[in-house]
This record gives structure tokens, C-alpha cells and sequence, in this order.
């Protein structure tokens, strides 16, 4: 079973956000990155199709700077086989990265090519579709379960309200979801191993962006809470506020 797993960089989720000076871009100084938590999912997928066929590869692949690298080799950390970093300026254009990414993995030889459902930076949601479009593969996303027999697959997918079960032929593009599996920790022996292989380096030129950032805002501040009484004497006035203020009732 080969699978080719694509990740990304982000900032931890505990980091506090803070907007540059200049109105259009992230306050970076300071800022912990980590693997996309989503992408852990893919990664975990991908080794246990390895282990249970006995035989293939994983292969992990980004597109960012050169400080990605980390990130690639903490995918290998956990049992990844090859890390490819295709080196190119950030950018938020989904589609620029995506036709990045096909064009790397066109021509590849894969029977999964595993995504996290989304990436928790922009949350855009956008690259597993756009990539699979391109390289006119069958998509499955949110995915939760996933079952292979040869070339074919059923998998069960979150949509709102409950669960969709289809099914598709391989070689096929998965976005993946929580529940999926349980992703593993990488051990000793694995971190040492990662400072040691190679990574494969690309520079590329990410296509022309069709989208500009025009500003940033924070959220406006929450408004002060309002203590209205205790006890059941409270409940009229709390009643009033729901239904004339804050119009909920």
C-alpha cells in the first residue's frame, strides 16, 4: 500500500493571534508552530494501511518555507518513509498550493493520497478537493471510516445531521477526520532516525493568487456580563432580558 500523505505547518492552537502592524498579516514573533493536528489523522491512516498490507511506503509532502522542514520530519518521526518540501513563499490561495501539489504528485505511482480535513490556520477546507480535481481522482472527505478491499473502498463520511457511506475505486484522494483512528506518538528511536534522513527540496513558484487580503480585525470585545439576581426571584428578570435585549426567546 503506497500513500502519500500531505501536511502543513501551522501555528499551535494555544497561540494567541495578534495582527501586524500593517493590517493585512499575522503577528509571527514568538509563534509556535506545530503539524496540523487533522493531519495526524492522514498520517496514522497511512502507516496502518502500511503495516496491515505488510509492504509500500508513506510518502509526506508540503508545500511552505524552509522552516517546514521540522514538520516534515516530525511526520517522519512518527514512520514515515520519504518527506518532499516544495519551497514557496506562504500563501492563502488554496488553489495556488493545490495546482503546487498535483503537479508534484502527477506521475507518482500512490493508492491514497491523504489529506486532514483542513488546515486550522484559514480553515478554508479547500486543498483535498481542489487537488483531487486536478489529478481527476475520486474524493472522499470528513472521513471517519475506511475500508479497502483491492482496488476498491467504502468509507463513511460525516455529513450534517449523521453519517454517509460511499464507495469509490483506488487510487483516491481522502480528507480525514477525528475518530478516524488514534494517532500514535513518535518514540526515541523514531526522533533520532528523522534528524538523519534526507528530505527531498523543491523550489517552486506558486501560481499567480486570484485573491487579495484587504484587512484583519480582531472580534469586537464581548460585553460585560449582567448579574440579574439569585434564586427563583431572579428568573422574571432573566426571562425579560432573553426575550427584550438579547431577542433568544
Amino acid at each position: 500500500m503506497k500513500s502519500i500523505v500531505c501536511i502543513k505547518r501551522v501555528p499551535d492552537s494555544e497561540t494567541r493571534v495578534r495582527i501586524a502592524r500593517n493590517g493585512t498579516s499575522l503577528d509571527t514573533s514568538g509563534v509556535k508552530y506545530t503539524l496540523n493536528p487533522y493531519d495526524e489523522y492522514a498520517i496514522e491512516e497511512a502507516l496502518q494501511r502500511k503495516e496491515q498490507a505488510g509492504q509500500g511506503s508513506v510518502t509526506v509532502m508540503t508545500v511552505g518555507s524552509e522552516q517546514s522542514a521540522e514538520t516534515l520530519r516530525s511526520a517522519i518521526a512518527l514512520g514515515a518513509d520519504e518527506a518532499v518540501l516544495l519551497q514557496a513563499e506562504p500563501s492563502t490561495d488554496g488553489l495556488a498550493v493545490s495546482h503546487a501539489l498535483a503537479e508534484e504528485i502527477r506521475g507518482r505511482s500512490f493508492d491514497l493520497l491523504l489529506f486532514g480535513k483542513q488546515a486550522i490556520d484559514d480553515d478554508n477546507m479547500q486543498v483535498p478537493q481542489m487537488v483531487a480535481e486536478l489529478l481527476e481522482l475520486p474524493c472522499v472527505t470528513v472521513v471517519v471510516d475506511l475500508n479497502i478491499e483491492g482496488s476498491r473502498a467504502t468509507a463513511r463520511r460525516e455529513v450534517e445531521g449523521g453519517h454517509e457511506v460511499v464507495e469509490f475505486s483506488l487510487p483516491a484522494v481522502i480528507s480525514t477526520q477525528k475518530g478516524l483512528n488514534i494517532p500514535r506518538r513518535p518514540n526515541l528511536k523514531g526522533i533520532m532516525a528523522a534528524k538523519k534522513k534526507p528530505l527531498e527540496q523543491k523550489t517552486v513558484d506558486l501560481r499567480a493568487s486570484g485573491l487579495e487580503l484587504l484587512s484583519l480585525s480582531e472580534p469586537p470585545p464581548r460585553p460585560a456580563a449582567k448579574i440579574v439576581g439569585e434564586g427563583p426571584d431572579a428568573v422574571a428578570e432573566l426571562v425579560h432580558l432573553l426575550q427584550d435585549e438579547a431577542k433568544v426567546l
